[in-house]
């Protein structure tokens, strides 16, 4: 059992929705798929907050210096007008994963403590969600 709530912690450090089904898959209980995605979802929240920082910083020593730019991507800008820290933290934790808002977050120099705090917020949010989700979609099929 120890390895099946490991094999969710490591997709869940990636991709959460990937992790949840595997644990239905597996036969664990929604409180343990729940713990282990939580759990897993956090790793990969301050992995890339912070290793990715780490990285960035020894890059940035055989970079060379370039004037800030804008993104390009209008979209983007609306939601981050629109939302703020605490939508990129929440909104785009649920919907596209902590390490992609935590990676965009960087790009548009948001104080990254605050940031992972959000993230996590987001990352309780949407393991709690579909994990109930699929609870009830087992308990639909008849499993």
């Amino acid at each position: 059992m120890i390895f099946k709530i490991l094999t969710i912690i490591g997709l869940a450090t990636f991709e959460v929705y990937a992790a949840i089904p595997a644990g239905f898959a597996f036969n664990l209980s929604p409180i343990v798929i729940f713990l282990a995605c939580t759990t897993g979802g956090l790793l990969g929240v301050f992995a890339a907050a912070y290793l990715g920082g780490m990285i960035q910083r020894m890059v940035g020593k055989y970079r060379k210096e370039k004037k800030e730019e804008k993104p390009k991507s209008k979209f983007v800008l609306k939601i981050w007008d629109k939302y703020g820290l605490i939508g990129l933290g929440v909104i785009g934790t649920i919907t596209v994963g902590g390490p992609i808002s935590i990676g965009v977050g960087v790009g548009f120099n948001v104080p990254l403590n605050k940031l992972v705090f959000w993230c996590c917020i987001g990352v309780v949010a949407r393991c709690a969600l579909f994990t109930f989700l699929g609870e009830m979609g087992m308990k639909m099929i008849g499993q």
